[in-house]
C-alpha cells in the first residue's frame, strides 16, 4: 500500500504519540546518519534550517532532506570541508487505519470512524523556531551552503528559513 501524501500527516491537531514501549511494531527511521561530512572541519559558520511554523516532518522526508544536502554539499565543496547534522528526531508514532484503496472499494467496506489504527512511521514534531538541519563550514563555502539547505528545505512540508549562526569558540 503506497504512502499517503505528507498534507494528511503535517497538521499537529492531537497530542504527540510517543510512548513506544505501549506501541508493537513501530518501524524504524530511515535516517541512516545524523552526522554527515568531517566531525572535525575547522568550521567558523554555522547555517541553520529554521522551522517557520508547526508541523510533523516524516522520517521520509528528513531522510530525503538528508540527502539532497549531502550529496550537493560534496559534490561542490567535498567530503572534508563541511558538517552536516539532522537536529530533529522522529519520535511521533504516526498510525494509519489500513482501508482497501481501490476502485469500488467504498461498497466493499465502511470502516470504522476514528479508528485507532496500526504504526506506519515515525515523525519529527517541530514548533516555530525548531532547527531542523545544522551545517558548519568555512566562510568561503557558505553559498554552497546556503543552496544545499535551500534543496533541502523543497523536501520538507513545512515552511522554513536559513539563519545564519556564528559558533562560539572555546578558548
Amino acid at each position: 500500500m503506497p504512502l499517503k501524501p505528507a498534507r494528511c500527516y503535517t497538521h499537529q491537531d492531537k497530542p504527540p504519540y510517543t510512548r513506544k514501549e505501549y506501541i508493537h511494531g513501530v518501524p524504524p527511521p530511515k535516517i541512516v546518519k545524523y552526522v554527515m561530512g568531517n566531525p572535525h572541519v575547522d568550521a567558523d559558520t554555522v547555517l541553520v534550517l529554521m522551522a517557520l511554523e508547526k508541523a510533523t516532518v516524516r522520517h521520509n522526508a528528513l531522510e530525503a532532506a538528508r540527502l539532497m544536502a549531502s550529496k550537493y554539499l560534496s559534490r561542490t565543496i567535498g567530503d572534508q570541508n563541511y558538517m552536516l547534522i539532522i537536529r530533529t528526531y522522529p519520535h511521533h508514532v504516526i498510525r494509519e487505519h489500513k482501508m482497501m484503496a481501490f476502485a469500488g472499494a467504498d461498497r466493499l467496506q465502511e470502516g470504522m470512524r476514528l479508528a485507532f489504527g496500526k504504526p506506519v512511521g515515525v515523525a519529527a514534531r517541530v514548533d516555530i523556531g525548531t532547527e531542523i538541519i545544522e551545517v558548519r563550514v568555512k566562510r568561503q563555502h557558505i553559498d554552497a551552503a546556503k543552496e544545499a539547505l535551500r534543496r533541502a528545505a523543497s523536501k520538507l512540508p513545512v515552511k522554513t528559513r536559513i539563519v545564519l549562526k556564528q559558533p562560539v569558540r572555546a578558548g
